[in-house]
């Protein structure tokens, strides 16, 4: 099976075994209808996936790769805070009637600081330091910015990323590591396709940097499972899953902002039925 499967497998049996109820505490998030959406959640979650092995995308229902991957962009690439730079909807009752989603995500992305070597935001200057400096440990990302929350539609759920590199025996290559931690996260609907979205960040940078793909930790403080998600979940872990397929970035493109949805795809991606109409808390 494939390897992304299987974590997520038992992470959701975990949660729903071990996990902790919300259910008649005050709560924000809330069903279309009102009513408040309770959660089954565990506390400090940590998953690894080995990038150089095998790609994270689950089998037992189907990942939209290059949506993900358009949204990744979207934050990372054009660091854009507008849905109308987006190919989905996915954000778009987030969103003002102007299309923004106020000082949040790209938003934080593009801000521009001023460094020794210039004035710089915060890819460009992950992609500095892993050139010039490759085994420096202050290689981070963050948007969980405190003065601007109040300007922010929606507080970042996945908000800081931590780049490690390191050198393998016999390898003339250096190996791109990252770490992704994220305060919360509704697991259906969103665990596989965060773990995708930054796998393919990290072979993006690696690829830009003339470095390997490492591995992926992400680090989820709380992990949920939604009430109305638990019969979904349910099924959704008793299907048989499927072999993981292969990845492909496309090798031609060395320049990080040169990067479109299109230049990633998949061989032999072979899936259980989709999940149609999800309940979504908001």
């Amino acid at each position: 099976m494939s390897y992304a499967d299987r974590v997520f497998i038992d992470m959701c049996r975990d949660i729903l075994d071990n996990g902790t109820s919300t259910e008649g505490e005050k709560t924000r998030p809330h069903w279309e209808d009102r009513t408040p959406a309770y959660t089954i959640k565990k506390f400090g979650v940590v998953n690894r996936y080995d990038l150089s092995a095998e790609f994270p995308i689950m089998t037992l229902r189907r990942t939209a790769l290059k949506s993900a991957t358009d949204e990744l962009l979207w934050i990372w690439q054009q660091k854009s805070n507008n849905i109308n730079d987006l190919h989905s909807h996915i954000w778009d009752e987030w969103a003002d009637e102007d299309g923004s989603i106020g000082k949040a995500y790209g938003y934080q992305m593009g801000v521009k600081h001023q460094y020794r070597e210039g004035m710089m935001d915060q890819v460009d200057r992950v992609i500095y330091d892993l050139k010039h400096t490759p085994f420096s440990r202050r290689i981070i990302t963050n948007i969980y910015v405190h003065q601007d929350l109040h300007e922010m539609n929606l507080y970042p759920c996945a908000y800081s990323m931590t780049f490690n590199v390191t050198q393998k025996k016999g390898d003339d290559r250096l190996t791109l590591n990252a770490i992704l931690n994220q305060r919360s996260q509704d697991v259906l609907t969103a665990n596989n396709w965060n773990v995708v979205q930054y796998a393919v960040l990290v072979h993006m940078l690696a690829q830009v940097c003339g470095m390997r793909a490492g591995e992926l930790v992400h680090v989820i403080a709380d992990a949920h499972i939604y009430d109305r998600h638990v019969p979904i979940i349910k099924e959704l872990i008793s299907r048989e899953p499927k072999p993981a397929p292969t990845f492909r970035l496309n090798p031609d493109v060395h320049d990080f902002y040169q990067f479109t949805r299109n230049d990633v795809s998949l061989e032999n991606y072979e899936t259980g039925e989709q999940i149609k109409n999800i309940p979504v808390a908001i």
